[in-house]
C-alpha cells in the first residue's frame, strides 16, 4: 500500500472562485480525483515541500496522540460529525506531522473505513488497546463517551509517567553536572596552580599530590574517558534493548532499590488499575482486558503477575483471590477490588484506587525530590570543594611556615 504524503492544490471552487489548500493522498491523479468529489476543479497540484524543520516536523509523542483524543472527544461531545471533527483538529495544530497522520486517518474514515480500522493503520502511534477501545465505542453507539475514558486514560497515564521520569531524571542530571564541572576543574585549573606549585621547591601534601595525578592523568585521556563512558551508556542501552533477561533483571532490582522502588512499585499498581478500570468500563470482558493489561504497567515483574491473573481468571477464580496469591499487589489494591466485586462497582473502585496510587507517587516523587537536594549539594560540596581544599592547602602551609 503506497505512503500517504501532503499535496498542496490550486483550482476553483464549485461558484467558480479561485481556491488553494492541502489535501493528504498516495499520488497526484488520487488527489485531483479526491478533490473533484468535493466540487473542486484543481488546475495544480504538486507535493508539499518538507523544507527545513528541527525534528522533521515534531516527532509525534504519547502525549500529542492524549490531547488529540481529548479534543476529539470534545468535538464529538459537542455534536460535531466525526469527518469534520478530523478537519477541525487537524487545522488547530502545531506539528506538521500529527496533522498529517490525523487526515491519513481522516481519510480512511471518509473513504468508508471505522475509526478503529483507520487508526490500526498506525500501530506506532495507537497501540492494540486504543483501538480496542475506540472500536468497542463504535460498536456500543457511545463512540464520545468511549474517547472521552481514552483522553482522560491518557492524560492520567502520560501524567504518571512524566511524574517517574522526574524522580529519575533530576539527580542523573545533577551528577552529570557535577562530572562536567569536575572535568573543567582538573583541566584548567588544577594545572594553574600547578604552575604556581612548582616555585615553591616544598614538598606538596599527599592530598594535593593526588589531585594533580588525577588532573595529569585527565589531562592526557579526557578524550578517551569522555568515549569511554558514552561507549558504556549505548552498550548497556542496546543490551537493554535485545536482551529481554537483562530487562526483566533490571525490572527486578528497580523495584528493590531504596525510595526510587518505592515510586516505582506504586506507578506500576497506578497504571494497572487505571488501565484496568478503563477497559472494563468500556465493556471489555475481563480476562480479555487483563491480556490488554499487561503490557501497560512498564514493569516485567507486574508483567508476569497479571497474566498469571489473567490465568487464574480465566478457570473461575476472583479477581481479588488471584491478585493476592502473585505476593506482588500492596494489600489496599487487593480490598479495593474484593468490595468492587462484591458490590458490582469493580470499574469505579479501580478507578478510585488509581487515584489514589497516582497520588502516592506525585507525593513520592516531591519527597524525593526534596531529599535529593541537600544529598546532591553534599556531593557537589565534595567533590568541587575537596579540589578546592587540596589546591589551597600548600599555600595554607606555605603561610604557616613565613608566619612561623
Amino acid at each position: 500500500m503506497a505512503e500517504s504524503a501532503l499535496f498542496v492544490w490550486e483550482g476553483t471552487d464549485k461558484q467558480g472562485k479561485k481556491a488553494k489548500g492541502e489535501i493528504s493522498s498516495t499520488n497526484p491523479a488520487i488527489a485531483k480525483a479526491q478533490l473533484r468529489s468535493l466540487g473542486i476543479n484543481a488546475t495544480k497540484v504538486r507535493k508539499k515541500s518538507k523544507g527545513f524543520s528541527i525534528g522533521g516536523g515534531g516527532s509525534i509523542k504519547p502525549v500529542d496522540v492524549a490531547l488529540f483524543t481529548r479534543q476529539m472527544a470534545t468535538m464529538m461531545k459537542a455534536g460535531v460529525p466525526l469527518v469534520q471533527a478530523f478537519d477541525i483538529v487537524a487545522e488547530g495544530l502545531d506539528k506538521p506531522n500529527l496533522s498529517e497522520l490525523i487526515r491519513n486517518v481522516r481519510n480512511d474514515v471518509a473513504s468508508g473505513n471505522s475509526f478503529a480500522v483507520a487508526l490500526r493503520k498506525h500501530p506506532k502511534y495507537f497501540d492494540e488497546l486504543f483501538c480496542n477501545l475506540v472500536d468497542a465505542g463504535e460498536q456500543s453507539g457511545s463512540l464520545d463517551t468511549m474517547l472521552n475514558r481514552i483522553a482522560t486514560y491518557k492524560e492520567k497515564t502520560e501524567s504518571l509517567k512524566a511524574k517517574v521520569k522526574k524522580a529519575m531524571t533530576y539527580p542523573i542530571a545533577v551528577l552529570c553536572v557535577a562530572f562536567v564541572v569536575s572535568g573543567i576543574l582538573l583541566i584548567k585549573v588544577v594545572p594553574q596552580f600547578q604552575d604556581v606549585f612548582a616555585g615553591f621547591g616544598a614538598e606538596l601534601p599527599a592530598f594535593t599530590l593526588f589531585v594533580i595525578g588525577i588532573s595529569e592523568f585527565v589531562q592526557v585521556y579526557w578524550f578517551m574517558i569522555i568515549l569511554g563512558v558514552i561507549a558504556v551508556v549505548v552498550a548497556f542501552m542496546q543490551a537493554r534493548k535485545r536482551s529481554k533477561a537483562l530487562r526483566d533483571f533490571i525490572d527486578r532490582i528497580s523495584l528493590k532499590a531504596p525510595v526510587a522502588g518505592n515510586i516505582i512499585e506504586k506507578s506500576s499498581v497506578a497504571r494497572y488499575a487505571r488501565t484496568l478500570a478503563t477497559t472494563f468500563a468500556a465493556g471489555v470482558p475481563l480476562v480479555e482486558a487483563l491480556n490488554s493489561v499487561a503490557g501497560s504497567t512498564g514493569n516485567s515483574v507486574y508483567t508476569r503477575a497479571i497474566l498469571s491473573v489473567r490465568d487464574d481468571v480465566s478457570t473461575g477464580q476472583q479477581l481479588n483471590f488471584s491478585m493476592r496469591n502473585t505476593g506482588v499487589f500492596p494489600n489496599m489494591i487487593i480490598q479495593m477490588v474484593a468490595i468492587g466485586e462484591e458490590a458490582g462497582a469493580l470499574d469505579e473502585m479501580l478507578a478510585k484506587s488509581a487515584d489514589y496510587y497516582e497520588e502516592q507517587v506525585d507525593n513520592a516523587v516531591d519527597n524525593l525530590t526534596a531529599l535529593m537536594e541537600p544529598m546532591i549539594m553534599s556531593v557537589l560540596g565534595v567533590l568541587v570543594g575537596g579540589l578546592i581544599i587540596a589546591m589551597y592547602l600548600p599555600i595554607f602551609q606555605l603561610g604557616a611556615v613565613v608566619g612561623g
